[in-house]
């Protein structure tokens, strides 16, 4: 294995040639094949071999993966044109789920976890399936069963062809032009399954940055719009969620945000008002290593709501109101308060939802951060949540305590600075 290695290696710069040139012989199909007996460069069987460029594609992120530099004037031309995004996780602060209901919310991109889009241009356009997230290989039917009940069903190749047709239709529909070149996307993600930390949004949004450089309509596209494409590519799936996580992924850094029905009819979205990251407080993220499924939560509310419950509106509307006096408390570092109005999220959201849809596992992280005298409350829907300890250093201790014993795992947040710099 350190042999073929090894002369993947040395190959790899005159096989790209052979490539360009389109003179792929018998050997080089065989050298690409040996590279798919390797563990770091596998893909999953099919009935016809790819196209030689097409697993060549497929084959550059473990080349990269290894070290291995483009030093070569050959590999140097490989590596012009390639465009790499990174969309954060999101975390909910105040008032969420309201986004759903014309309401206000806080969120913030945390820097703890990410999803990287690479778009590389090729003569065919290639999704790239990801060796462990779109895994259809197995070694046995256990391999298969446990690996379903850990990561489920679907992968991130259903997200990137979404945003492909998403992207595609709005250019269409607004007379953008699209040059006809074409590409592979491919993706990479470390954030948590079903944590409610948006992982599938933010693939998407990072392959939406990756498409709009591709193209050069990054000028034509507004950032006010940019999340309706990504949340229309999920709705496309049946992905039941807000604009909330779009924009907080898209926008970057803390922003507050306003849903109300007058400038999602007038505008098409919502107000978005970028926050300075430096006036929160420290805060911690605690997650089960096994979340619920954050996909079906807002279900039988949303269509409470719909037909007029009279206590699901009043409550959502409160949900609401929660962001709005967090923006002032949060500008004034008012902490306390913005303590109590993380707790009261929580509590109405439960009053709303009722333990069954919610949970005994994130009860449990809920109750765990409160047993201490912390303030917490769901990052999104369930798997995650977001807790304060306004005693500083003593509290954080005692809650790293409590989650050990629970098997939580706790983490200090990183914000990710704003993306509006870059347009």
């Amino acid at each position: 294995r350190s042999q073929q290695l090894d002369s993947a290696l040395l190959a790899f710069p005159c096989l790209y040639k052979k490539i360009q040139r389109n003179s792929i012989t018998r050997d080089a199909s065989l050298f690409l094949c040996t590279l798919h007996s390797l563990p770091l460069f596998s893909l999953p069987p099919s009935s016809s071999l790819p196209t030689t460029k097409a697993l060549f594609v497929c084959f550059s992120p473990g080349f990269a993966k290894l070290g291995f530099r483009f030093d070569s004037s050959e590999n140097r031309e490989m590596a012009e044109g390639v465009i790499e995004h990174r969309s954060y996780a999101r975390v909910g602060l105040l008032g969420n789920p309201s986004d759903v209901y014309f309401g206000r919310t806080i969120s913030f991109s945390l820097s703890n976890f990410w999803a990287t889009v690479v778009l590389r241009p090729s003569d065919e356009l290639v999704i790239t399936p990801h060796p462990k997230h779109d895994l259809v290989n197995f070694s046995s039917l256990d391999h298969l069963v446990n690996r379903l009940q850990s990561e489920g069903y679907y992968g991130g190749v259903r997200l990137l062809m979404a945003i492909c047709k998403a992207f595609y239709n709005y250019c269409r529909e607004h007379k953008i032009s699209l040059h006809q070149r074409k590409f592979a996307l491919s993706y990479d993600t470390n954030i948590p399954r079903q944590a409610g930390l948006s992982g599938s949004s933010a693939i998407v949004s990072a392959a939406l940055n990756c498409l709009l450089d591709f193209y050069k309509v990054r000028d034509q596209i507004k950032v006010e719009i940019r999340p309706n494409l990504v949340l229309s590519a999920e709705k496309e799936l049946g992905i039941v969620a807000g604009l909330q996580d779009r924009v907080a992924q898209i926008y970057g850094g803390l922003v507050y945000m306003e849903f109300s029905q007058e400038h999602m009819d007038k505008l098409g979205h919502g107000i978005y008002t970028p926050m300075d990251i430096n006036l929160l407080p420290p805060l911690h993220l605690v997650y089960a290593e096994n979340p619920s499924d954050s996909g079906k939560v807002h279900s039988t509310v949303k269509q409470r709501w719909l037909d007029g419950d009279k206590f699901i509106i009043t409550t959502m509307a409160e949900v609401a109101d929660l962001a709005l006096h967090g923006k002032t408390a949060i500008l004034e570092k008012n902490y306390s308060k913005l303590a109590e109005l993380m707790n009261r999220n929580f509590d109405l959201r439960r009053s709303m939802f009722g333990d069954d849809v919610i949970g005994a596992l994130n009860i449990k992280m809920v109750e765990a951060a409160r047993k201490v005298g912390a303030a917490s409350k769901f990052t999104g829907s369930g798997g995650a949540v977001i807790v304060f300890c306004p005693n500083g250093q003593s509290q954080v201790k005692l809650l790293e305590e409590e989650c050990q014993k629970a098997g939580f795992i706790v983490e200090p947040v990183k914000i990710a600075q704003s993306n509006l710099s870059r347009g």
